[in-house]
């Protein structure tokens, strides 16, 4: 994929690029693999909003990805790589020689026509397999990571990210995480080999605020902008300072670089290292 830089033929284009989409080989989803999803707009079910800037956007499908791929030692033909309005990584389509279909996430290098296979042993280490992490050598890339083994991939799923598997130790395997932490994982849980598709999607620029809209992304408005009844930061006449010693978020606690990892937490001791360049105290 790479990404086209819009000529300034009108103040919407000014600063814009888009994804030119030449990777993609499929327009329309395939029907049973959608479903509709009801938009929520960030509330709970008493209508209170509990995720801010949440809102309106375009209506648009709900792609099934298969996370788990547990169609074991089957070999998978890649049909399509297509979009998916829910995610920034491409999505494969694969077809199992019993005719049944699923998507997966597509991994950079993958063409339409190849096999892949999820492996329940040992198996060859290829772009798009997956196996278990005791099967997959020190220094290979994988995306899709299990963190709980059969629960299917929940991490390194975005567009462009990878993991590292750095070392193997008894039963458990530590793995560089994109964000530059360091964690255990068991070695039974599964992994798929590659690097995440669509790289260039962090290049692209959205130019106006109208197609974030289109996204489902509401204005966010700055805190000293605001009343002080709204933010701890808002009042005063005219461009003033926050006046605190430390920024707060809208509910007085400290933002902007503090640690909201909670203390003492089970899966602390997974984590052989924390990400670099943290802000505050290191707990």
């Amino acid at each position: 994929m790479a990404i086209k830089i819009l000529k300034p033929v009108t103040a919407g284009t000014r600063n814009s690029s888009v994804q030119d989409f030449s990777d993609i080989t499929k327009s329309k989803p395939t029907k049973s693999l959608t479903v509709w999803l009801k938009t929520k707009a960030g509330r709970n079910n008493q209508g209170k909003i509990t995720t801010r800037h949440h809102g309106s956007g375009v209506k648009r499908l709900y792609r099934m990805v298969d996370f788990k791929m547990q169609k074991y030692d089957l070999p998978a033909k890649i049909e399509s790589v297509e979009y998916d309005p829910y995610r920034s990584a491409r999505i494969m389509l694969l077809k199992y020689p019993d005719s049944s279909v699923t998507y997966a996430l597509a991994p950079v290098g993958v063409k339409v026509g190849e096999t892949i296979i999820s492996f329940s042993g040992e198996g060859e280490i290829k772009t798009g397999n997956r196996l278990m992490l005791k099967h997959i050598p020190v220094g290979m890339a994988v995306h899709n990571v299990e963190m709980t083994p059969g629960k299917g991939g929940e991490v390194v799923r975005s567009a462009g990210s990878l993991a590292t598997i750095m070392a193997k130790e008894g039963t458990m395997v530590q793995i560089k995480m994109p964000s530059g932490e360091i964690r255990n994982y068991m070695d039974t849980c599964r992994a798929s080999i590659g690097q995440v598709s669509n790289v260039e999607w962090r290049n692209v620029r959205w130019g106006k605020a109208g197609r974030n809209r289109l996204r489902g992304i509401r204005p966010t408005v700055r805190g000293k902008a605001q009343n002080p009844v709204d933010h701890p930061h808002g009042g005063g006449e005219g461009n003033q300072p926050i006046g605190l010693k430390h920024p707060k978020t809208p509910w007085g606690k400290p933002a902007l670089g503090v640690i909201t990892r909670k203390d003492h937490k089970r899966s602390d001791a997974f984590i052989v290292r924390r990400r670099p360049k943290r802000i505050g105290k290191i707990k």
